[in-house]
C-alpha cells in the first residue's frame, strides 16, 4: 500500500476499505503545484521531556523467545534511544537515523504477527506498481483503497512508483519519448549477469518529484545473487515505523520472492535500511501495546509461478499458517 510516504499510512479494515484517513505524515510532501497542493510545515512537538521520560519507563521488555523479532527490536530501540523531533504535520516524532533489519526469506515470510498486516492491500499494490500504473481505479476495482486520499478527481497520482519502475523518462534527440523499464532490465541482469552490482531500481526521480502526489519514501532497492540465492536491500528515506514499515517489509519480500522464482533462484535475504526511522507521538500508545504482545513465528507463502513477472495475479499468492494478534488502529497525522 502506499507506505506512509507512500501509501501505507492509512488505517483500513480487512476488506481494504479505509477506516480513517489521515492526509499525510512527514513521509509525504505533496508538491507545490495546483494539481497536488502542498501543506505547510507545522514544526511543533506534542510531547514534553517529562512525558517522554514517563513513556520510557513503560516500554515492555523484550520477550523471552527464540522467535526473531527484528522489527519489534528496532521499534523498542527507537522508543528507548530516539530523539524527539518536530515534523511537517506538527504531530511530533521520536526518531533515529540510519537503521537496518534483516529477514531470511528462505525460512518464512515476514508478515508481522504482533498485529495484523493487510496482505491483500500490499499484494495488489505491488502488482499495480509492476503494471506501471499510477491511477487508483484499478486498485479500487479490487476493493483496495489505500491510495484514494492522494488521487486527484480522475484517480491520477502523477508519476509515482509504477511510472518510475517501468517507464523512467530518458528522452534523446532521436527519441524524445524514450523510457527505461528498470524492472525488466534488473530481471535480465539477475538472469544473465548475476554478479552485476548494477541491479538497482530507483523511484526517486528529482525531475519528476514535484509532479507526484507523494514523493517516494521507499526510494531505491538493489538485488544481489550469491550461492544461487537472490537477496534484496531497500533504502527507505522516511519510515513511519508503526503504520508504514510493516507493509513495506512484506511488499519488498514478496517482490524478491517473485523475482527469484522468475530467475530460477532460491530466496535469500530481504535487508531493510531506513533513513529517518520515526514513531509519531500519537502512535506511541499503540506501539507500547504492540510491544507487549508475544510474537508468533512468521507465516509461509506459496506462490504459483506465472508466465512472467508481469503476469502474476493476487490469486497466485497463498499465505500459510498466519497466526497473528488483532489489528491496532492508529490515527494518521495530517
Amino acid at each position: 500500500m502506499p507506505t506512509i510516504g507512500d501509501v501505507t499510512a492509512v488505517p483500513y479494515d480487512q476488506s481494504g476499505r479505509v477506516a480513517q484517513v489521515r492526509r499525510l505524515t512527514d513521509d509525504v510532501h505533496p508538491p507545490t503545484n495546483a494539481r497536488f497542493p502542498a501543506r505547510g510545515y507545522a514544526g511543533s512537538m506534542a510531547l514534553t521531556p517529562e512525558q517522554l521520560a514517563d513513556i520510557r519507563t513503560r516500554i515492555p521488555a523484550r520477550p523471552d523467545t527464540d522467535i526473531p523479532t527484528p522489527y519489534e527490536d528496532l521499534v523498542r530501540t527507537i522508543l528507548t534511544e530516539g530523539k524527539h523531533k518536530s515534523d511537517r504535520t506538527g504531530t511530533g516524532t521520536i526518531s533515529l537515523f540510519g537503521r537496518q533489519m534483516r529477514f531470511d526469506l528462505s525460512e518464512s515470510f515476514p508478515l508481522l504477527t504482533t498485529k495484523t498486516v493487510f496482505f491483500k492491500g500490499l499484494a495488489y499494490e505491488l502488482l499495480w506498481f509492476l503494471k506501471g500504473a499510477t491511477n487508483v481505479r484499478w486498485l479500487q476495482e479490487h476493493n483496495v483503497h489505500i491510495w484514494d486520499e492522494w488521487a486527484d478527481e480522475n484517480g491520477d497520482l502523477g508519476p509515482v512508483y509504477g511510472a518510475q519502475w517501468r517507464s523512467w523518462p530518458a528522452p534523446t534527440p532521436d527519441d524524445p519519448n524514450r523510457t527505461i523499464d528498470q524492472i525488466a532490465n534488473v530481471l535480465d541482469l539477475i538472469r544473465n549477469h548475476p554478479d552485476s552490482r548494477r541491479m538497482v531500481v530507483s523511484a526517486w526521480n528529482p525531475a519528476e518529484v514535484e509532479h507526484m502526489a507523494l514523493p517516494p519514501c521507499h526510494a531505491l532497492f538493489q538485488f544481489y545473487v550469491a550461492d544461487g540465492r537472490l537477496s534484496c536491500q531497500l533504502y527507505q528515506r522516511s519510515c513511519d515505523m508503526f503504520l508504514g514499515v510493516p507493509f513495506n517489509i512484506a511488499s519488498y519480500s514478496l517482490l524478491t520472492l517473485m523475482m527469484a522464482q522468475q530467475a530460477g533462484l532460491e530466496p535469500g535475504e530481504f535487508v531493510w535500511t531506513g533513513g529517518d526511522c520515526h514513531i509519531y507521538d500519537n502512535h506511541i500508545e499503540q506501539v507500547l501495546e504492540q510491544l507487549s504482545r508475544e510474537p508468533y513465528p512468521y507465516p509461509r507463502i506459496e506462490i504459483r509461478k506465472a508466465d512472467s513477472l508481469f503476469d502474476y495475479a493476487y490469486e497466485d499468492f497463498t499465505i500459510v499458517d498466519y497466526r497473528h494478534h488483532p489489528t491496532i488502529k492508529a490515527p494518521v497525522a495530517v
